[in-house]
């Protein structure tokens, strides 16, 4: 007799299950025509789960719910294979990763991925520290697989699947390459399982995101119309049903509206073409000064461009290191709305805390763009200052921020990061 899983076809939680199934020979049928708020709001479902969350695994005797625990079961109701080690200290560790990847890993994708679909209020220093502890548990991970193709033993245990189907959605979703990157024996310990048979009949092809998922846009709750109290007794007054409009079978689309130009490009043309100021920053790999720094200035143009000093204004916060790096990245990604008119530095300084953070920042017009003023709003915590270029004092500290000179104002540096 088959178990039957009620859940979704694409809930990750359920491929936990299904993968352990094929492992350990176990029938394991997703519920037929299970739709996701419906359901599992059922009077027959809440019998099963009173608080109605999904997947909870049918069995002859009684239900299961809570996704490790499915996978538990299913590993262990023939009790002949390999999924919980062949020891006592085998089982120890497959539980520790279990655990491991669930409260450390699972969890903090979720902290990230969910707000930037909806599911709660987006916070940039919750995101923040999101990605910092998520960073923190990849690294251990990494650190493990460098000298170990499974994490337990010499072939797939349930810490691999349930490990696996919990970077399964950061892999698909968020984590894209730039970000998995740092941790190469992740990255191939992940591949090397989503292709194995068992795995890959369970979750099919798959593929690594491209891009992080934007941040929702704010929309603000539409206001109730006022109704007039209405008097005592009154009694209700029954709407006049209007005859329906006839359709009209060949109704003219509304063109769509033109998205209306950035200020910027409106301004007048610049002989600095920022682009071509980026790939000469990119490629200088000798001699820098001499060529990088000295083709910025010739190409530098006051009257298109800006440049801008930042001061972060709360560097007494800046006591562990890589919490404040990470502050500074996320400022950067955050400024991705303004790649095409702005080229920046960013450095960390010190060696002992609290850190300093100081900034440069190249910026098409004048002033500071007011879209950037208004969107990121990193920028209200730092102190702008415009570079003054007749000063040789100024300038000459605009060329070491761009060369990442080192020591910088007699202090060494943590960290650089550029914006281009």
């Amino acid at each position: 007799m088959a178990l039957i899983l009620h859940a979704g076809k694409s809930n990750k939680n359920a491929y936990k299950a299904l993968i352990a199934a094929e492992y350990a020979g176990v029938q394991v049928q997703l519920a037929p025509n299970f739709e996701m708020g419906v359901s599992n709001k059922t009077p027959e479902f809440l019998k099963m789960n009173p608080i109605g969350k999904v997947p909870v695994l049918e069995t002859p005797e009684g239900p299961v719910f809570e996704s490790n625990a499915i996978a538990r079961y299913v590993a262990r109701v023939k009790g002949d294979n390999t999924l919980y080690g062949s020891s006592s200290i085998d089982y120890g560790h497959i539980e520790q990763w279990i655990d491991f990847s669930s409260l450390e890993i699972d969890a903090n994708i979720g902290r990230w991925f969910a707000p930037r679909k909806g599911f709660g209020p987006y916070l940039p220093p919750a995101e923040e520290a999101a990605i910092s502890s998520l960073k923190r548990a990849l690294g251990a991970l990494n650190t493990h697989l460098a000298t170990n193709t499974y994490l337990v033993g010499h072939t797939v245990t349930l810490a691999d699947i349930i490990t696996t189907c919990n970077l399964y959605l950061g892999f698909t979703n968020i984590m894209i390459k730039s970000f998995t990157s740092e941790f190469p024996h992740v990255e191939r310990y992940f591949w090397t399982l989503v292709n194995q048979p068992n795995f890959r009949k369970i979750l099919g092809q798959v593929k690594q995101a491209d891009a992080v998922p934007p941040v929702p846009s704010a929309k603000k709750p539409a206001q109730p119309k006022e109704s007039k109290p209405k008097a005592k007794d009154e009694p209700k007054k029954e709407a006049k049903k209007e005859p329906e409009k006839p359709k009209v079978e060949e109704e003219e689309e509304e063109a769509p509206k033109p998205k209306p130009k950035n200020p910027l490009d409106l301004l007048p043309p610049s002989k600095m073409i920022l682009d071509e100021w980026k790939r000469l920053y990119s490629n200088t790999k000798t001699n820098f000064r001499e060529v990088a720094i000295k083709g910025f200035w010739d190409m530098y143009d006051p009257e298109g461009y800006s440049l801008w000093f930042c001061d972060y204004k709360y560097n007494d916060e800046n006591t562990v290191s890589f919490v404040t790096m990470n502050k500074v990245g996320g400022f950067l990604q955050r400024m991705d709305l303004a790649r095409k008119y702005a080229f920046g530095k960013m450095l960390v300084i010190g060696s002992q805390p609290p850190f300093k953070v100081k900034g440069l920042w190249l910026f098409r017009g004048p002033e500071i763009p007011k879209f950037v003023m208004d969107e990121c709003y990193d920028m209200e915590l730092y102190e702008w200052s415009k570079v003054d270029i007749s000063d040789e004092n100024q300038k000459e500290r605009v060329n070491q921020m761009i060369e990442d000179h080192e020591p910088f104002e007699g202090e060494s540096l943590l960290d650089a990061k550029c914006f281009k």
